[in-house]
């Protein structure tokens, strides 16, 4: 599960990046606001990538979808690229899980059918 959430997060990273660059366009916003914000939002995808396995650490990512969904009041096309991000974070931690899953019992199977070296 920490590969393919770790791989959204950091996609997640370059794209609030670059929503940033396009927030900067807007005159409503100040260039201090956007930056911080999306530094914080960037800080925050960095982190998740080695708290994804600790308790709590999902949920954290759901947060963070959520506000990335959100940030489309800001940048509008934010909307369509949090809600396409907020699937691939789905995607990556049911099948993440499912992944692990597989990977112990194969180690348990591979445990109790090696001969003991005793």
């Amino acid at each position: 599960m920490r590969t393919l959430c770790s791989s959204t997060l950091i996609g997640e990273f370059f794209v609030i990046g670059f929503a940033g660059l396009v927030a900067m366009k807007d005159p409503d916003l100040s260039a201090a606001t956007v930056w911080t914000v999306s530094g914080i939002a960037m800080f925050l995808c960095l982190v998740l990538c080695g708290m994804v396995t600790r308790p709590g650490g999902v949920a954290l990512g759901w947060a963070l979808q959520v506000a990335l969904i959100a940030s489309g009041f800001a940048v509008p096309t934010m909307f369509f690229l949090g809600a396409i991000f907020a699937a691939l974070w789905w995607a990556s931690v049911h099948y993440g899980r499912k992944i692990d899953e597989a990977k112990a019992r194969f180690a348990a199977e591979s445990a109790s059918s090696a001969p003991d070296a005793a």
